[in-house]
């Protein structure tokens, strides 16, 4: 019996060892386990307070822009804008050079800045611009600036961005006449344009580069204004006829079509809305059609995207056909055909007061 006792101890001392090895095993199983789950939960968070931080700082200028007040609640036809501040500036200071390099064109003659002139709000001031050989354009040459607020490019908005944008006057016989390969074999012969491409790109200059460069520059021509301060809170950024102005031009139907961050540039629309300004009193040519020169649909035609209306001042004459010299015109006009309105003297006054505080404050 005795015999019996101690074997059966020692059968159960074996099985407690087994199980506290058992034990430790399944512990350092689960030490393990939960070590790992720590470090991902851990790292986790790290790596989404990284994004958080990130997100916050590519947010700060939305923030700066929700701060508009002025009693215009979030669903206000016009957004304030600040400068971006997070481009690269080597790029732009190279795309700034590009821009202004008369090598972009067949001849060496002009350069983009000829059509649209920094100094004089982003155009050449002609009804139609001039092409290698001196020919002519087919349509008014748009503003250049705020143009990366725009949702497409050209009056008919073929170019779906900036990068396509940049494309359109190089091949265009009545502009630069030219192509990529020809322009680049000029450009690689610059051996400090090319050092200035490797330093930027690690790449000597192509088309990918180049353009990219361009773009970078134009997204930096942002110009706020006296109104957009007043959009921010300053309530001495305006005159009370220029704030009569913005309340005529809203409660008009203006900001319909003129709203947003570029104040136009983010839709399409028919020239021509209340009255048909198409009537016969005025010869049409191909550049009239507009959005129908794209698409080819009958119900585009006569259609073009809403030009900006910041700078607008600087940036006669007016409409794709250049068939308005003044501001003050160009009010009464679009008061007639768009909105199917005969504005009295003063409230086309005021609504082109309201209009010249859109100029950037860098370009006064």
């Amino acid at each position: 019996m005795l015999r019996v006792f101690v074997r059966y101890c020692a059968k159960i001392n074996r099985r407690g060892q087994a199980a506290r090895r058992g034990f430790v095993r399944q512990s350092t199983s689960w030490v393990i386990a939960w070590t790992a789950a720590a470090a991902i939960i851990f790292g986790a968070i790290a790596y989404f307070n990284r994004e958080a931080q990130e997100t916050a700082r590519l947010d700060l200028e939305r923030d700066a822009i929700a701060a508009a007040n002025k009693g215009q609640d979030e669903s206000g036809p016009i957004v304030a804008i600040i400068k971006p501040t997070r481009l690269n500036q080597e790029k732009i200071k190279l795309g700034r050079a590009l821009f202004h390099d008369q090598r972009l064109s067949k001849d060496n003659s002009i350069s983009c800045a000829f059509c649209h002139d920094l100094a004089r709000g982003g155009v050449d001031g002609l009804a139609r611009s001039i092409g290698v050989d001196g020919k002519t354009g087919d349509i008014n040459s748009p503003t250049i600036y705020n143009v990366s607020l725009m949702s497409a490019q050209f009056w008919d908005g073929r170019a779906r961005d900036l990068e396509e944008q940049v494309d359109g006057p190089i091949a265009n016989p009545l502009e630069m006449a030219t192509s990529w390969d020809e322009i680049l074999i000029k450009l690689n012969l610059d051996d400090e344009l090319v050092e200035q491409f490797e330093d930027i790109y690690a790449s000597p200059p192509n088309r990918a580069n180049a353009i990219n460069a361009i773009v970078e520059f134009e997204k930096s021509l942002i110009t706020p204004s006296r109104f957009d301060r007043w959009l921010l809170g300053d309530d001495s950024a305006i005159t009370a006829d220029e704030l009569k102005g913005y309340n005529i031009f809203v409660e008009s139907g203006c900001a319909a079509c003129h709203q947003g961050a570029a104040i136009g540039g983010n839709m399409f629309q028919l020239f021509g809305v209340a009255r048909n300004y198409y009537d016969g009193s005025r010869k049409t040519e191909k550049s009239d059609f507009g959005r129908y020169n794209v698409t080819g649909r009958e119900e585009d035609r006569y259609v073009f995207k809403v030009p900006t209306l910041r700078n607008v001042e600087l940036t006669a004459p007016y409409f794709h056909d250049a068939s308005v010299d003044t501001l003050y015109e160009a009010v009464n006009r679009m008061g007639s055909y768009q909105l199917g309105v005969d504005l009295d003297e003063e409230d086309a006054r005021q609504i082109t007061l309201f209009l010249r505080a859109l100029t950037g404050d860098e370009l006064r």
